[in-house]
């Protein structure tokens, strides 16, 4: 079997031991990681690959993906940065006139604060295209807003019900307006335009983000809202060899409004997570979402926004307590959309229900975002061992200022409180929730360490008392983002007996003056089960260790 002594370079772990020099991988797997004369003496045939001083870290495994879709979105007319309606229908406008044979037009990332009002409304994309469909999605990808000839081709009118906890906004004599939130957006676009998407299709989207993935240091994603198109295009791709990067699916459970159908889905889950067991390919819990986003109004608030309004939970605990007991039951772990402060509350609720109905048992149940939280609910979440999942992108002060105002008051001061996690003694697991946010890692820990913008330089700071040191960020990006999946002694650490999937950076950020190099530092080598699955510059010649 082939074994490689990778040298000469910066070893940062996310192990007990943070820092090495040298690293011995024979085969897929890592042998050793220490001193390069002990590993020497392992292995004196090994092949050496000279790594110039570089630093490495390990594969960053990102705690909250949505995979296809951010393959998906890479081929999307991106309204990343558009700061008007007139900017947005510049972009949409040009991509329809570039390509115009296409069925419609499909763009991503628009802000709330970018709209009078924060509501867009179909009129704003018929002025620019109306000859075709036009489907754009929030930049957090709760909501879609869409033109004429889209609402008419998802059979939208007078008539179409709301689902369970999604709405059609619609003006004052009943008509729909063009923006659909929430589970109308899950239950009734997604599915639409899923069934539009062709087997080729959807293999160009994972080829894509595979692709991104590798150049960026993705080496694992767990993807948050898995469904059964996305779980039949990465069975093609496993079974063709063709992905490098893992993939650990938590499936998306609906509420369905019947108890019945809601543990069918867990039940499904179940299922999946027996049968799809791979190096590459594993499906391990389930997720539901019990709210919505505070940039929307629809995340559920212990107390109301600066407008007095609030937000109804999509899930109320009476109705996810027995799906988390189901799921727990089943040995699935539970992934719970949480942003506003009431919702987490809902979310803890659902697991004291399940310990208290299940009894001991190992659990890795964990609550995502998080954006507004009470310090004493995170004591809570930290005693019953819940992962808070959160994304660092999500704090950039460049897509800020909306959420700012939709609060209005010192509630914005404990946005995003990082460390109140870890000072409980919670587990902390860091990921970008990509499309809703750019999907490359490095920009996720300037974020993370500086709580300046990773966007736009201009835009001050996020509550820097927030922030966390980098050995710290990375760890939560890695090693703790593995664990709350169960795969901590796979991946997500480098040490002896896991899989080689590493990163080699041209930049040593740790011992960089300026935060900034993590915006500019470039990935020169990425390595998945020993597999170099990038490379930008030749290795250099053999060197004597």
């Amino acid at each position: 079997m082939r074994t490689q002594l990778y040298t000469n370079a910066r070893i940062f772990t996310s192990d007990t031991r943070r820092w090495a020099e040298a690293m011995l991988v024979q085969g897929e797997r890592i042998l050793y990681v220490g001193d390069a004369a002990t590993a020497v003496r392992l292995r004196p045939d090994a092949e050496r690959i000279d790594l110039k001083g570089r630093l490495v870290v390990p594969g960053f495994v990102d705690g909250h993906a949505h995979v296809v879709g951010t393959g998906e979105a890479l081929s999307q007319v991106s309204l990343w940065g558009a700061k008007s309606v007139e900017e947005i229908q510049h972009r949409i406008k040009a991509r329809a006139t570039e390509r115009p044979g296409a069925d419609r037009v499909l763009a991503t990332g628009w802000l709330h604060g970018a709209i009078p009002g924060g509501v867009p409304d179909a009129g704003m994309l018929d002025a620019v295209v109306q000859d075709k469909p036009v489907y754009a999605f929030a930049y957090d990808f709760h909501s879609a807003w869409v033109n004429t000839a889209a609402l008419a081709e998802l059979g939208i009118d007078e008539h179409t019900q709301n689902p369970h906890g999604g709405t059609i906004k619609r003006d004052s004599n009943g008509h729909a307006t063009g923006y659909i939130d929430e589970n109308a957006f899950y239950d009734i676009v997604l599915p639409f335009l899923d069934a539009q998407v062709s087997d080729d299709e959807h293999e160009a989207s994972i080829a894509a983000v595979q692709h991104a993935y590798r150049e960026t240091g993705v080496t694992t994603a767990c993807d948050m809202g898995f469904n059964e198109t996305d779980l039949e295009a990465f069975n093609r791709a496993d079974k063709d060899g063709t992905l490098t990067s893992r993939l650990i699916a938590y499936w998306r459970v609906n509420n369905a409004g019947s108890a019945e159908e809601n543990i069918a889905q867990v039940q499904r889950a179940a299922a999946l997570a027996v049968d799809h067991v791979s190096p590459f390919l594993r499906v391990v819990g389930i997720k539901v979402i019990i709210d919505g986003t505070i940039d929307g109004c629809t995340a559920t608030l212990g107390m109301p926004y600066a407008d007095g309004s609030n937000a109804e939970p999509i899930w109320s605990l009476e109705e996810l307590a027995p799906v988390v007991a189901a799921a727990d039951t089943a040995g699935l772990k539970v992934a719970m959309h949480a942003i506003g402060d009431e919702s987490v509350r809902i979310a803890i609720g659902a697991v004291e229900h399940a310990v208290a109905q299940n009894g001991p048992r190992e659990r890795r149940h964990r609550i995502e975002h998080l954006e507004l939280v009470d310090r004493a609910d995170v004591d809570r979440l930290a005693a019953l061992g819940i992962t808070a999942s959160m994304q660092p992108v999500h704090a950039d002060p460049a897509i800020s200022e909306n959420w700012v105002a939709k609060l209005g008051d010192d509630r914005v001061e404990r946005g995003f409180p990082w460390p109140w996690i870890t000072q409980a003694g919670a587990r902390l697991a860091f990921g970008t929730d990509s499309p809703t946010s750019p999907h490359a890692p490095l920009p996720n820990m300037y974020v993370a360490t500086t709580r300046a913008s990773a966007l736009d330089p201009s835009a001050g700071t996020n509550v820097p008392d927030f922030a966390l040191p980098l050995a710290e960020s990375i760890e939560h990006a890695t090693r703790d983002s593995a664990w709350t999946c169960g795969a901590e002694h796979e991946i997500g650490r480098l040490a002896a007996g896991l899989y080689a999937d590493f990163v080699v950076l041209d930049t040593d950020v740790f011992a960089a003056e300026n935060p900034a190099s993590l915006l500019d530092a470039k990935v020169v080598r990425t390595v998945v089960g020993g597999r170099t699955v990038h490379q930008t510059e030749p290795a250099a010649p053999e060197q004597a260790v």
